[in-house]
C-alpha cells in the first residue's frame, strides 16, 4: 500500500547535526576521506579509474576489517566473478565460522562482553529471561556436543521448529558451530508447510518444542512435529523443548525438568526417537572447539514464505550470513553498545536469524517477545519497550495498522523515550500510518529504517541511514555495497528519468543466495532470465525528483485493466487515503468488458458504517486518483485479512477465496480463520 510520489513529497525527518558528525558512517567516510554518503556509495559499487581495486572489492573488504570480523585464514580475493555475477564466489580461500564471530569470543575471559545480557526473552505469559554472553556460549557449546555425539557435521542439516525461546539462538550458533546447515522452520506452519521444508531441505535431526502461549492459549507443537516428519519421510532425532509443562502419554505430572504443573499438557512421544532437551542438551559438556570453514560454506538454508508456489530453499554461507547482516545492523542502524534491539519476527523468517547475527556480532543485546501484540491488552508493545528500555524497534507496516486502529488511548502512560531508531519492512506503507508510527511511537523525531531486500539477500537492496532525509514512506536509496537500479522492459537504466521501474542489481553482494537448494535451474530462472547478466528482484521501484526511493509493490502481482497496467499496492494506497479505511487488499478478477476488474476488500476505521453511499465513495476514490478504468468493480467489507507471521497479507489466498478455488497449503497463514471472514465479506 503506498501513495504517488506528489503525497509523499515532504520531507519530514531531518537528522540532528551531532548524528551527521558522530555516526558510524560518519567514522567510515572520515577514515577514508569520503565527504558525503553519495560520492561513498557510488564508491563503493563502482570501478575507479587509477584505483586497483573495484567498488565492490574495495567496499567488501574494507568492511570487514572496520567491523572487527574475523576469519581464521585471510581470504585470497574479495571475490572472483569470473564465472558471472550469477555465481560469484565471495572471500574465496579464507576460512571463518559465524559462531565464532557471534558468540565465542565475546564470551572469552578477557572480553568485556563475556558478562554482557546477550539476550532478553519476555514469555507471553509474563515471563522474564535475560542470557548473557557467558550463558549463551556454554549453552551453545552443549548444543554442539548434542549434536556431534549424534554424528552431525559439517554439510548435514538441521531442523529449527521452535517456539520463539532463548534457546533458539545457542541451537542456531551450536549448529554452525560442528558445521552444519541450520534450517530454521516458523513455529506457526501446519504439518504440510513443515513437511515440505524438512523433505526438501532432507533433515536429520530435528529441534522442536511441546508448545508455546499465543493470546493467552497452549499452542502445542510436538504433533504437529511428528506429523510433518511422518509426511516427509526424513529425520532421525528429535530434541524435544519444554516450554509448557508437558507430559509423555500415559506418565506423571512429572516433567522432563523435575517441575510440576497443575495443568500438564499431554504430547505424543516416540520413545525411539523423540529425547527431552534437558537430557540431550543439557547433560553435554559446555566446551567444544568451533570449527574453522571456507567462506563459501553453507551456513543456513532459509525458505521463502510459501505465499506463492513451492518454497525456494534458499542457500547462506557463512561468510555472507556474517558480513552482511553485521554491516547493516552498524551503519543503517547505527549500532551503539547501549542498544537493546527488538524486530518482531520468529526465528523461521529471515529477520529472526538476522537480528541475532546482526547485533550478536558487535556484542549487542536483542530483544525477544514470545507471543500476540495484543494480549493481554493492545499495548503490549509498547509496555515491553518502556519496562525494558528498548532503543530500536522493527515492525511491519500491516502490524502498526492493526494497532492504529485499537486507538491512541493504549499509548498513554507508556514511557517510549529510550527508541532512538524506528525499523520497518516487508511492504510499501501508505502516508496515514507512517505519520502515526512516527508521531506516536517514534515522538515526531525517530527516524523510520524502512528496509528492503528479502530471504534471498539476507539484507537489502535499499535501505536509510538514520543520517538521512526522510520522506514518509521511503526506502531512502540503494544499500552500501549494492550495485542496484531501477530498469524498464527492455533493461535499460531509467532511475534518472524518475519513472517506476523493476528493481534490479547489476551484481553480486556477499549474502545473496549461492543457489537454490533445489538446484541452479530454478534459481537462474526466478532471479536471472528476465534481463541479462542482472538480478530481477520482482519489485516495481522509483526514485523521485529528490533522489528518494520508494517501492510500489510486487511486479508479478500487476493488474492489466483494459490494457493498463496497475499494482495492487496502487489501488490499496488510493483506499487507505479515504479517512474511513484502516486496510486494504486489491485483487484483480476476469471481466468481459476489461479483461481484468479490480476487486477490494476494506477494512474500516471504528466508527464508519458500511453503507452502499460508502461504497460509492471509496470506489469515487481511487477513480479519482488511478483513473477511471480502475475503479473497483466491487468494494467489499471485512474485518481481517489473512497474513503471514511477517504481517504481510496474502493476496493470493484471498483471490483463491473469491474465485472459489482450492487455496493449497494453509499453514504459512497466522489467522486462516480470515478467510471464513473473507469467504463472506459484507
Amino acid at each position: 500500500m503506498t501513495d504517488s510520489l506528489e503525497e509523499i513529497d515532504e520531507v519530514v525527518y531531518e537528522p540532528p547535526a551531532e548524528l551527521l558528525e558522530e555516526s558510524n558512517v560518519a567514522e567510515f567516510m572520515r577514515e577514508h576521506g569520503i565527504d558525503d554518503f553519495e560520492t561513498l556509495h557510488r564508491r563503493s559499487v563502482t570501478d575507479i579509474e587509477g584505483v586497483d581495486a573495484s567498488g565492490l572489492d574495495w567496499f567488501w573488504g574494507e568492511v570487514v576489517d572496520h567491523l572487527g570480523l574475523e576469519f581464521d585464514e585471510p581470504y585470497d580475493a574479495v571475490r572472483n566473478a569470473s564465472d558471472g555475477p550469477q555465481f560469484t564466489d565471495w572471500y574465496p580461500g579464507g576460512t571463518l565460522n559465524i559462531a565464532h564471530n557471534v558468540v565465542d569470543r565475546h564470551a572469552a575471559p578477557d572480553s568485556p562482553n563475556r558478562n554482557s545480557v546477550a539476550t532478553i526473552w519476555e514469555g507471553e505469559d509474563g515471563d522474564v529471561r535475560e542470557i548473557t554472553y557467558h550463558d549463551l556460549h556454554r549453552q551453545a557449546n552443549q548444543v554442539a556436543n548434542a549434536l556431534d555425539e549424534r554424528g552431525i557435521g559439517v554439510g548435514d542439516t538441521v531442523g529449527l521448529y521452535m517456539p520463539m525461546v532463548p534457546e533458539v539462538a545457542s541451537i542456531l550458533y551450536g549448529c554452525f558451530k560442528v558445521g552444519a546447515i541450520a534450517v530454521p522452520i516458523f513455529s506457526g506452519f501446519g504439518v504440510d508447510a513443515t513437511a515440505t521444508r524438512i523433505e526438501d531441505a532432507e533433515c536429520e535431526i530435528l529441534f522442536t518444542g511441546d508448545g508455546f502461549y499465543r493470546r493467552g492459549d497452549k499452542i502445542t507443537l510436538k504433533g504437529a512435529a511428528d506429523e510433518a516428519i511422518e509426511e516427509a519421510g526424513y529425520v532421525e532425532q528429535t530434541i524435544v523443548y519444554e516450554r509448557l509443562g508437558s507430559v509423555r502419554p500415559n506418565s506423571s505430572g512429572t516433567q522432563s525438568g523435575d517441575k510440576t504443573t497443575d495443568q500438564p499438557v499431554e504430547i505424543p512421544w516416540d520413545g525411539d526417537r523423540d529425547e527431552w532437551w534437558s537430557e540431550a542438551v543439557e547433560t553435554q559438556d559446555d566446551t567444544f572447539e568451533t570449527r574453522s570453514l571456507p567462506s563459501s560454506q553453507e551456513s543456513m538454508l532459509l525458505y521463502s514464505s510459501g505465499t506463492t508456489g513451492k518454497p525456494k530453499g534458499i542457500v547462506h554461507t557463512h561468510a555472507g550470513g556474517l558480513v552482511q547482516p553485521a554491516k547493516e545492523l552498524y551503519f543503517s542502524f547505527d549500532h551503539q553498545p547501549s542498544d537493546r534491539f527488538f524486530w518482531v519476527s520468529d526465528i523461521g523468517w529471515m529477520m529472526g536469524p538476522w537480528t541475532l547475527i546482526g547485533n550478536h556480532a558487535f556484542g549487542g543485546t536483542i530483544f525477544m517477545y514470545e507471543g500476540a501484540p495484543d494480549h493481554p491488552e493492545p499495548d503490549r508493545f509498547w509496555d515491553m519497550i518502556d519496562r525494558h528500555g528498548l532503543t530500536v524497534f522493527g515492525i511491519s507496516p500491516t502490524a502498526i495498522r492493526a494497532l492504529q486502529k485499537h486507538g491512541d488511548e493504549w499509548l498513554e502512560g507508556h514511557d517510549l523515550s529510550t527508541l532512538r531508531l524506528l525499523g520497518s519492512t516487508g511492504e510499501p506503507w501508505d502516508s496515514e500510518s507512517w505519520h502515526w508510527f512516527y508521531e506516536n511511537i517514534g515522538n515526531g523525531e525517530t527516524p523510520i529504517m524502512n528496509i528492503s531486500g528479502g530471504t534471498e539477500i539476507f539484507g537489502c537492496f535499499l535501505q536509510p541511514l538514520p543520517t538521512h532525509s526522510l520522506k514518509p514512506g521511503t526506502l531512502g536509496g540503494p544499500a552500501l555495497g549494492m550495485d542496484v537500479d531501477i530498469v524498464d522492459a527492455s533493461g535499460d537504466s531509467i532511475q534518472e528519468t524518475n519513472d517506476q521501474g523493476y528493481l534490479v542489481t547489476n551484481s553480486s553482494a556477499p549474502s545473496m543466495t549461492k543457489s537454490l537448494w533445489s538446484g541452479d535451474e530454478r534459481y537462474l530462472e526466478e532471479y536471472w532470465s528476465r534481463f541479462e547478466d542482472m538480478w530481477d528482484h520482482g519489485d516495481w521501484a522509483q526514485k523521485d525528483e529528490d533522489g528518494f526511493w520508494f517501492l510500489h509493490g510486487r511486479s508479478d502481482d500487476v493488474l492489466n485493466v483494459a490494457g493498463r497496467k496497475v499494482g495492487p499496492a496502487e489501488v490499496e494506497g488510493a483506499l487507505i487515503d479515504h479517512e474511513s479505511v484502516n486496510a486494504a487488499a486489491a485483487i484483480g478478477a476476469d471481466d468481459d468488458t476489461k479483461g481484468t476488474a479490480v476487486i477490494s476488500y476494506v477494512i474500516l476505521e471504528s466508527g464508519y458504517e458500511e453503507t452502499e453511499a460508502l461504497r460509492s465513495d471509496l470506489r469515487s476514490q481511487v477513480g479519482d486518483e488511478l483513473g477511471k478504468p480502475f475503479m473497483p468493480r466491487e468494494v467489499l467489507f471485512v474485518d481481517e485479512f489473512p497474513k503471514t507471521q511477517s504481517g504481510k497479507i496474502v493476496r493470493r489466498l484471498i483471490q483463491s477465496v473469491y474465485e472459489g478455488e482450492e487455496m493449497g497449503d494453509l499453514s504459512s497463514i497466522e489467522n486462516p480463520d480470515a478467510l471464513d471472514k473473507i469467504g463472506d465479506p459484507r
